[in-house]
């Protein structure tokens, strides 16, 4: 491997490592969660996505992902007709996206129990004392 290489494979793990981003799968919890609490058309949910800490969102796929939860009846959807511009598209949750988002909740609970679980270790196999320290201070 010549030095220019090795270069590019240093850059390329150290830009991977310092871009960290959330799994896509938690796109569709958020909207729904988004949804139980507001109808909203897709702007407003893309700006509340951001909100929620989606920083590189693709609108395009935004809609791609509420065209496929309104296919599979997690949300419906209807249009909104105001007085300023066009209509828009107001979407709200099912009975069904609910009942999705409350699976989701519980995958996500068990997620939360592997990542305190991880956390635990990982500060422990670098502060091994600290919890002993506490329990010198109990006694």
């Amino acid at each position: 491997m010549t030095t220019n290489e090795k270069e590019t494979s240093k850059k390329n793990k150290q830009e991977t490592s310092e871009s960290i981003t959330l799994p896509k799968n938690f796109l569709v919890p958020f909207l729904l969660l988004s949804l139980k609490q507001w109808n909203m058309h897709g702007y407003k949910l893309m700006q509340v996505l951001f909100d929620l800490g989606f920083t590189t969102l693709d609108s395009s796929n935004v809609y791609r992902i509420l065209r496929q939860l309104e296919k599979e009846s997690y949300i419906k959807s209807s249009w909104e007709y105001g007085m300023e511009g066009p209509a828009k598209r107001i979407y709200s949750i099912t009975d069904a996206g609910e009942e999705y988002l409350k699976t989701c909740h519980n995958s996500f609970t068990q997620y939360n129990q592997m990542l305190q679980t991880f956390f635990s270790i990982y500060t422990n196999s670098f502060f091994p004392f600290s919890n002993s320290d506490q329990s010198f201070k109990d006694d």
